[in-house]
């Protein structure tokens, strides 16, 4: 892979600061988080038996870096080369639009360091590698196995999975009203709000609203969230809800009988052998994770821990935002989509619902499926995609688009919300790239 190699780091360290009040408890709803961590990795097998490392809270001051050590990735599963020449495919051709695209966003700072897999049902095409972990001097260099906070990617990898699981096992019926599986989703017309409104985005909920600051632990965020009044009638507009997602991810564990975190690593990430995959990632991790902001919240560069506030809050580990996942892992899922569910003999998902889950519901009110973005030719997966592909981006820089019509791809990672969230440059990467990977697999 491009981009892989090693460095000697050293970071410059002083007392960390403490958060700013009404910032990530440091009681009630921190012992829920560790407690929640402690289960977690209980049903996991240790992945990186590696030594801690510590980041100085003013990333300004981080300076060259230490050796960092070999951590058993998941292995790349490489598209067979007679299938790429009979599609006519050239993977020299997609790795070298993959560099020239996020050469050029790197070298314009759109983010220090990123991550583009680009592959088939049969396996990876090309995968590249550009800058670095970090902006500090000596920051090692991104490879497929670093690990990145996925932002709102947790909504389709993690959260729209769940939900095709348990509705094509019988348990949650799309159509019904959310008040089935949750009677405390109260309030005006909330009765009338079903599962399906809340997957397109158009239940009538705001779009967010500030829980971190509102409430001070997981319980009374989530009891906010489901007592959030509508700000219009369900399903006659669509407004992209962070509130929605999270009270999805309570029908989850209602339904389930588990932690969302359990249940996701239970039936999603240990079946499709996705090691690098997960909620709330052990200290022992995070020096292979790409650091997010320095948050002015609680006062600190942010490393391993989830960049979105609400999720803080949410102890780490929500339906909305949380996880993490590297390239390598991400391609595997999307592999899965693109046979139907299965991976290497092992079936995650029903062919049928992913294809219900992955069309557009309702036109008169958006373009969106199930949990899914769909191509618009308008949005970031470009203008290139056939219109059977789905997708959604993540607020720190992440996206993935699968093109089952095409029959590819497209994984882009980056930590572009470092040091700061203003940075916007990654809009007009997305598109760029995809177009670029898809005029170099049809030789154009």
């Amino acid at each position: 892979m491009w981009g892989i190699g090693k460095c000697d780091t050293k970071y410059t360290l002083r007392e960390p600061i403490r958060p700013v009040r009404n910032s990530y408890p440091r009681s009630a709803s921190e012992e829920p988080a560790n407690r929640r961590q402690s289960q977690i990795m209980k049903i996991m097998n240790p992945i990186f038996p590696l030594r801690s490392t510590a980041l100085a809270a003013a990333w300004v001051l981080a300076s060259a870096c230490r050796a960092t050590a070999q951590i058993p990735a998941t292995e790349l599963t490489l598209a067979p080369t007679e299938a790429l020449s009979a599609r006519g495919i050239s993977a020299d051709r997609v790795r070298s639009a993959l560099l020239d695209v996020l050469t050029k966003a790197r070298r314009d700072s759109a983010f220090p360091g990123a991550v583009a897999i680009v592959g088939t049902r049969d396996g990876v095409v090309a995968n590249v590698g550009v800058g670095t972990l970090d902006w500090a001097g000596g920051s090692p260099p991104v490879t497929d196995a670093t690990m990145y906070d996925l932002a709102s990617l947790t909504k389709v990898i993690a959260l729209t999975s769940a939900l095709m699981q348990l509705n094509a096992e019988g348990k949650v019926d799309i159509d019904a009203p959310v008040q089935r599986y949750l009677p405390a989703f109260t309030g005006a017309n909330k009765e009338k709000v079903r599962v399906r409104d809340l997957l397109t985005h158009s239940s009538g909920l705001p779009s967010w609203r500030p829980f971190y600051k509102e409430t001070e632990t997981r319980d009374a965020a989530i009891r906010l969230a489901l007592a959030t009044p509508l700000e219009a009638a369900p399903g006659t507009r669509m407004v992209y809800s962070d509130i929605g997602a999270i009270v999805l991810g309570q029908v989850v564990e209602k339904v389930s009988g588990e932690a969302f975190e359990q249940y996701t690593m239970r039936r999603l990430w240990q079946p499709l052998g996705m090691r690098h995959t997960m909620f709330l990632p052990p200290k022992s991790m995070h020096e292979h994770i790409a650091p997010t902001e320095v948050d002015p919240w609680r006062g600190r560069h942010l490393r391993g821990e989830v960049h979105d506030e609400n999720a803080a809050r949410l102890g780490g580990v929500s339906s909305h935002a949380g996880l993490f996942a590297s390239g390598a892992d991400l391609s595997r899922f999307a592999r899965m989509m693109l046979r139907g569910g299965e991976l290497d003999g092992v079936r995650v998902l029903d062919s049928a619902v992913i294809r219900r889950f992955t069309t557009v519901q309702d036109r008169a009110i958006s373009m969106r499926g199930l949990g899914w973005e769909t191509a618009t030719g308008n949005n970031s997966g470009g203008r290139r995609l056939s219109p059977s592909a789905f997708g959604h981006t993540g607020f720190t820089g992440t996206s993935i688009w699968i093109d089952p019509g095409k029959g590819v791809f497209v994984i882009l990672l980056t930590n572009r919300v470092n040091p700061t969230r203003e940075n916007r440059r990654i809009g007009d990467v997305r598109p760029t790239l995809a177009n670029a990977v898809i005029a170099a697999i049809e030789g154009q």
